[in-house]
């Protein structure tokens, strides 16, 4: 994995998320991934299952954005940081901005077999 090729599969997920499409936001994932919301958490375990839950969450088209770069890659390891928003409606007013760091491992074929979020709400400023 290189710098090039992490912010595509970065890019392909912000697409998948934005789609809702099944087959989209499978193509990002190993058959046998481990994907965690939060450090903490049990993983989510296979491409199937994080699939469901991608779409049982559904965010709202038009009611987020989200850009993030990878700040560090090594090897099959990659960290990236980012910005998620979110509106109450679509084309509304941002309500929340969370800070985000991904930390995602992949397989030699370019699809993440772990994955872990860590995701901090930004105050709102006074």
């Amino acid at each position: 994995m290189d710098r090039t090729s992490a912010q595509s599969w970065l890019d392909r997920y912000v697409a998948g998320w934005r789609s809702n499409d099944a087959a989209e936001i499978g193509a990002l994932f190993s058959d046998d991934v481990a994907y965690r919301y939060h450090p903490y958490d049990e993983p989510i375990v296979g491409r199937d299952a994080v699939v469901a839950s991608w779409l049982g969450e559904g965010d709202e088209p038009g009611t987020f954005d989200a850009s993030y770069a990878p700040v560090a890659v090594d090897g099959a390891t990659v960290v990236a940081q980012g910005t998620t928003t979110y509106r109450k409606v679509p084309g509304g007013p941002v309500h929340q901005v969370y800070d985000n760091c991904f930390v995602m491992r992949f397989n030699s074929d370019g699809l993440c077999r772990e994955f872990t979020e860590f995701y901090v709400l930004r105050p709102v400023p006074d």
